[in-house]
């Protein structure tokens, strides 16, 4: 079952222009703009880009503004400065023609089939404190596999071989463009804008098989939520200043700020980038503040029919139903 689409006015926040002129907050893209990926209902295989109007007027669609372009965010990205200028005129001119009601649209996640989804563990100072653990003097990176990745408002499926599964909010980044030993000052112009991720973790696979190895418990099908939109930068006037929550059945479990990371955007993508090269499409999740289940007393974890929804300021909401 999914979740019916909501006007994007309930799950977004619309940015005013003068954002794009903020120094240093330029990455791929110049421009404040909300970049959907979507499919109009019924047609669960046309997968199109879009930029969200705001204030609920709907989606322009690129394809149609523009028949030359892509029809993936990850080809859109590929293309760099042309893609982006054109969803920046698609934004300015918005013929009706082309505009897709939000009754019409499906979101999907803002990026599909990603070369890499990147995890930073153990970001968030308060999360280390609320554990009892020191805090890193580098980096913990792991992994999850691209199909773990799920649209915003899609089902999370509760695997049968675990019975410890758990929620954790993150801000999550998307790259821009092709880069490796990017140094900490070119960072921001490589990436391309933030989204929201649920990094679903199954904690007895995290913790207890796998020999400690966490790649299991965090990569089972639907355990990456991600959208609504990807924020391009120049929209986010903080990205390191921003509220983060997760709700599980409307309460609060996890409140924090992005403040309270360990290794900021910059760190994260320089200290990567030395070990791979970084491509258009990658996804970062940079990890979760305090609140997990399975550090209260006693133990909380999803259950069938439980509503999990994951807000971060300027960047959205996502919302996904336990089945």
């Amino acid at each position: 079952m999914r979740l019916p689409l909501h006007s994007l006015s309930l799950i977004s926040r619309s940015l005013s222009d003068r954002l794009s002129a903020i120094p240093g907050r330029r990455g791929v893209c110049g421009a404040a703009m909300r970049l959907v990926q979507f499919c109009r209902q019924g047609d669960e295989g046309g997968v199109r880009v879009g930029v969200d109007r705001g204030e609920g007027q709907g989606v322009v669609d690129l394809k149609a503004f523009d028949p030359s372009m892509p029809m993936t965010m990850r080809e859109l990205l590929e293309m760099g400065a042309k893609g982006m200028q054109c969803a920046q005129r698609a934004l300015e001119v918005s013929p009706a023609q082309c505009v897709v009601p939000f009754a019409e649209v499906r979101l999907l996640s803002p990026v599909l089939a990603p070369e890499k989804v990147v995890c930073v563990g153990m970001n968030y100072r308060d999360h280390c404190l609320e554990q009892n653990a020191p805090i890193p003097k580098e980096p913990i990176i792991f992994s999850k596999f691209p199909s773990a990745i799920t649209g915003p408002f899609d089902d999370i499926t509760l695997p049968d071989e675990s019975q410890e599964v758990d929620w954790e909010v993150e801000l999550a980044f998307v790259i821009g463009r092709k880069g490796k030993h990017i140094k900490e000052e070119d960072a921001m112009s490589y990436v391309a804008g933030f989204t929201v991720a649920n990094d679903v973790s199954a904690r007895d696979w995290q913790m207890k098989r796998n020999g400690n190895q966490w790649l299991l418990g965090k990569t089972f099908d639907s355990f990456c939520p991600l959208g609504p939109a990807l924020v391009t930068t120049s929209a986010v006037t903080d990205p390191h200043n921003l509220g983060i929550r997760c709700l599980v059945n409307g309460v609060a479990v996890q409140n924090s700020n992005t403040d309270q990371l360990i290794f900021k955007t910059e760190q994260v993508v320089a200290w990567v980038s030395q070990f791979v090269t970084l491509s258009p499409g990658d996804v970062f999740l940079t990890g979760t503040p305090p609140g997990v289940g399975v550090f209260r007393n006693p133990p909380v974890f999803l259950k069938k029919g439980d509503v999990v929804e994951c807000q971060i300021d300027q960047v959205g909401v996502i919302r996904n139903n336990v089945v």
